[in-house]
């Protein structure tokens, strides 16, 4: 059921605030209640109920953007940029539109965090293309406008998104521990290097504990050098 049919059936039930503009004659700024007003007009109801309050027009602005955030009909991202005006132009902090709104701290926080999804990722879930999960799951990645097409084309699940992203850092997070050699590393290598007289690759992970040995020979007649070598070792 739309606001107008609603008002129709059953009255406005909150009214509408308003401030006093001008003196002669006074006429009145809807303040809270534009849709429930416009809405009115439609159901052809022309008296409504309304509370006269005095506000500054800062405050006017401060309601208008709140009242805008309590839309049914409002995306993640346009909420999302509601709460930074909040925080932007009036200094309130997450806990203050927390108790204001009556919404979690968490679900503020975590809105907020899609701002910093670029703008081409930030529209396509604003036109339904993404879900909120696909984007949160996004958030840190810097490839993040080249993985949300692929989402859309392959047409992943949010936990299919959830799990590739997770295997991916771990994927990087082993790189980056394999990538730094410390001294001692770089000294066997040149020992190894000179005994055999072939190049010597070690790659050892920090994290695991684990690595490999990678020895290149030019030539079959250094495999068999190599090989006589190690069975000799054995």
């Amino acid at each position: 059921m739309d606001l107008s049919n609603s008002i129709i059936e059953k009255g406005i039930i909150q009214p509408l605030i308003v401030r006093a503009i001008g003196k002669t004659p006074v006429k009145y700024q809807i303040v809270a209640g534009e849709r429930r007003w416009r809405a009115a007009q439609m159901a052809k109801l022309h008296k409504i109920p309304v509370v006269v309050r005095s506000f500054s027009d800062v405050e006017v602005l401060e309601i208008a953007i709140i009242e805008n955030i309590q839309r049914s009909d409002l995306s993640p991202i346009d909420e999302a940029n509601g709460y930074q005006q909040l925080i932007d132009r009036f200094n309130h902090t997450q806990d203050k539109i927390s108790r204001a709104l009556g919404k979690s701290r968490s679900h503020i926080a975590n809105l907020l965090r899609l701002l910093n999804l670029p703008n081409d990722v930030q529209t396509l879930l604003n036109s339904g293309a993404l879900s909120i999960g696909h984007a949160r799951a996004l958030i840190t990645r810097k490839d993040a406008s080249l993985l949300a097409k692929e989402i859309i084309r392959k047409k992943l699940s949010v936990r299919e998104v959830e799990k590739l992203v997770k295997i991916d850092f771990v994927e990087k997070q082993k790189s980056s521990f394999i990538k730094r050699k410390d001294a001692d590393t770089r000294e066997i290598e040149a020992n190894l290097k000179a005994s055999i007289g072939m190049r010597v690759d070690i790659n050892h992970n920090t994290l695991t504990e684990a690595g490999e040995v990678k020895i290149k020979y030019k030539s079959l007649d250094q495999l068999d050098f190599l090989i006589n070598k190690l069975e000799k070792q054995l």
